[in-house]
């Protein structure tokens, strides 16, 4: 393990307590009546999303404080960093149509990106008490919690998809023309519904194949996931195979942020 390597892994250890007290505070909202607001992309967000980023903001200050973080509310208020070849990404609700529905599939995100890669990435399903954490170069792990603690850890890793039909991961509340037209172009496969970033997630666990996003997303959204998957032995692509890509891209403010298409992959080339 190179000296980066060993570096990112203990940034990412250090990070579980933040990852966890942003679920605790997402939680605590999760279980009470709550209001939605619309930001001006449409996209809902409520309280839980405002005070888990302010929870990770704080720690990743005192934690990397000489590393910019994009994170998804303060960009929607117009608050986004230059950033250099390493910055965090930061998504403190992702799925919060998920959350909204009270279903369970919202994750707590944060990832590290170095040259237009993610590195290190922490993906915390709180409603499901899995803590998924990877670090290229170090390998992948699903964390089990029990009363928010960490009460156990298991080694995962992506599998190659199998010749026959492949099971393909479809979001719950974002399926498109073109992604149930990509799933028609493969007959015999079996749907794997999830929300949120748990689809790379399943997906590190050996659990799915195959995860094809033909609609919009945003680099907060993906970037700790991938990383995961990545970690896991997986890969996400654009659409003519080139790995995904991250940092601003053009466009102005938030939307320099944005996703092409792309398809996630366990091992090999599904």
């Amino acid at each position: 393990m190179t000296d980066v390597t060993s570096a990112d892994a203990a940034l990412a250890e250090a990070l579980v307590p933040t990852v966890l007290a942003a679920g605790a505070a997402v939680m605590g909202i999760y279980r009470r009546d709550f209001a939605v607001e619309t930001q001006g992309d449409a996209s809902p967000v409520t309280e839980a999303d405002k005070r888990a980023e302010a929870i990770i903001l704080a720690d990743l200050a005192r934690l990397a404080p000489d590393i910019p973080v994009v994170a998804e509310e303060s960009c929607a208020a117009g608050v986004i960093p230059d950033v250099a070849d390493a910055f965090f990404l930061v998504d403190p609700v992702d799925g919060t149509r998920e959350f909204i529905k009270r279903n369970g599939d919202f994750t707590v995100n944060v990832a590290l990106v170095r040259g237009g890669i993610p590195v290190l990435g922490l993906v915390l399903a709180p409603a499901r008490a899995r803590l998924f954490v990877g670090v290229v170069g170090a390998g992948a792990a699903m964390l089990t919690l029990e009363d928010g603690r960490v009460a156990g850890r298991t080694a995962i890793e992506a599998v190659p998809a199998g010749d026959g039909s492949p099971r393909i991961i479809a979001s719950r509340s974002h399926r498109t023309p073109e992604t149930d037209a990509f799933i028609a172009g493969h007959p015999g496969a079996s749907i794997v519904s999830a929300g949120s970033s748990l689809k790379f997630c399943l997906m590190a666990a050996g659990e799915a194949d195959l995860y094809p996003r033909l609609g919009p997303t945003m680099q907060w959204d993906t970037a700790a996931g991938d990383a995961v998957l990545r970690a896991a032995g997986g890969m996400v692509t654009d659409m003519d195979g080139r790995p995904l890509a991250y940092g601003p891209k053009g466009g102005a403010g938030a939307a320099a942020y944005a996703n092409p298409w792309f398809l996630a992959r366990g091992a090999g080339k599904g």
